[in-house]
């Protein structure tokens, strides 16, 4: 890198730490390995990869290879050389220019908002699972579902401004919940093979996924929805400490460890529940009901394991939800939205006024993916729209190092524009894909033109949003030093 493009990004970064030297500098490396995981880790895809069958593990085996490796290679560069609070916010902004990195914000955001609105699905389907058959009627209630997730959104509210100084405390319980029940999940086929349970149990069997439509449908779902989100903790890069060098080692130690559950954990769930069966939204509190009942102990195992699952789902919304309420506090540090989320607790040093934005939108949202349709599909929207939004975010960070501006710096050698180049095309097989339903819905052209107007309803908006924002800024500069 010459002089002047070091130069240039260490300009940059010196405005953006010396917003960011307000927030306390709460994360270590051991919390920065389990937010990797807690972040990464979402039980839901795991029931999207039971959908692809036996076929799974070649499907799992190539999203690691195309996707997660170049994605880990390339968090992990970017952070080192831009360790900024807003992460991936900053680095589309630093190496393309405002508008692009306002529309990644805003995608991340939209993102963010969406799956933590589908808090209440979640809550209440493992609370059916928990309390037992008189209580199936949880989980498609709506206004069961609608006070589940007004409760919850409260409470993220409150831990949120309290800060990572009690919130990653939270994330490291949600991690080793999610760890600890996964464990759970994969030895349970073992001891079923072991008992006689089970007549035989191929975990690692390699079957070539059929050429199709939904194969490719359930490939793009599987890899983005189930292996992103590494980048995701760099938001909070000026609330750790060491974070060039912590970021690349957390992931480091944590990548592995995902890979490896997520395989085996899908073969034990095949291993006692078949695609047809599969209950999307609680794939894996499925799976341990039916695998317990070999024992006969199902009804005091399984209970304690799906309250560690829904722990660990509360921290992982819990790290979601705080992560998210930063953007529009850098955003605001840039200009690009209002003062007024900028605005830190005295005591917490936690953007409220954002905390407060967020949680009353992703309610909103909440009660929007309701109307007209059954929980499972209000489920498959919610998580369709959010990360069809999160998936134009990673079209743009795929992108800094092939098409990032010379002068910026940041175009890596050959090898990472290689790992880039895939990543990009495997998030863009899944936008291009995300409007095709995996489930059985009402009316597929009405689902598909629900995803795709919202999508480009919402970065519409966004474009919006932000000429306002830039308009303001410049009205509120002196004479002298508006552009002319």
């Amino acid at each position: 890198m010459s002089t002047a493009n070091s130069s240039l990004l260490a300009t940059a970064r010196a405005a953006i730490q010396t917003r960011s030297a307000e927030l306390r500098k709460e994360l270590g490396i051991r919390d920065l390995i389990l937010a990797q995981i807690l972040a990464v880790v979402v039980p839901d895809f795991f029931g999207t990869a039971v959908k692809a069958g036996p076929a799974h593990v070649v499907l799992w085996l190539l999203a690691i290879l195309l996707f997660f490796i170049p994605q880990a290679l390339l968090v992990a560069h970017l952070n080192r050389l831009m360790p900024l609070e807003g992460g991936l916010y900053e680095w589309a902004r630093l190496a393309f220019n405002d508008g692009i990195g306002f529309l990644v914000a805003w995608n991340l955001w939209l993102f963010g908002t969406l799956y933590t609105a589908v808090i209440g699905l979640i809550a209440t389907t493992f609370l059916a699972y928990v309390l037992g058959a008189g209580a199936v009627w949880m989980a498609s209630n709506r206004m069961f579902i609608l006070f589940a997730s007004a409760v919850f959104m409260v409470v993220l509210i409150f831990i949120a401004r309290l800060g990572l100084r009690v919130g990653k405390w939270v994330t490291n319980f949600g991690a080793l919940c999610i760890l600890a029940t996964l464990s759970v999940l994969v030895v349970m086929p073992v001891v079923a093979l072991w008992r006689g349970a089970l007549q035989e149990y191929h975990p690692l069997r390699l079957v070539a996924p059929p050429l199709t439509f939904f194969s490719l449908s359930v490939f793009g779902k599987m890899t983005f929805g189930a292996l992103t989100s590494l980048e995701y903790v760099a938001i909070f890069a000026g609330e750790s400490r060491d974070p060039a060098r912590n970021y690349a080692r957390s992931i480091g130690i944590a990548a592995p460890v995902i890979a490896l559950f997520y395989i085996l954990g899908t073969s034990a769930i095949l291993a006692f529940v078949s695609p047809d069966s599969l209950d999307v939204i609680g794939p894996i509190p499925q799976a341990l009901s039916r695998g317990a009942e070999a024992f006969g102990i199902a009804k005091f195992i399984v209970p304690v394991v799906i309250l560690l699952l829904l722990a660990n789902y509360f921290s992982s919304f819990s790290l979601n939800f705080t992560a998210n309420t930063r953007l529009p506090m850098v955003a605001g540090w840039d200009h690009l939205l209002p003062e007024w989320f900028t605005r830190l607790h005295q005591k917490y040093k936690t953007p409220v006024n954002s905390i407060l934005f967020v949680g009353a939108v992703a309610f909103a949202a909440a009660v929007v993916a309701l109307i007209g349709v059954g929980a499972e599909e209000a489920y498959e929207l919610l998580l369709t729209w959010s990360f069809t939004f999160y998936g134009l975010s990673y079209l743009a960070m795929f992108a800094i190092p092939l098409l990032a501006h010379r002068d910026r710096g940041l175009r890596p050698g050959l090898w990472l524009r290689l790992a880039a180049a895939s990543g990009f095309l495997v998030t863009l097989l899944f936008v291009l894909l995300s409007a095709f339903p995996i489930i059985q819905v009402r009316s597929h052209w009405l689902y598909s033109l629900k995803t795709v107007c919202i999508v480009a309803g919402a970065n519409a908006v966004g474009v919006l949003v932000y000429q306002l924002g830039k308009r303001r800024h410049r009205s509120n500069l002196p004479t002298a030093l508006a552009p002319k």
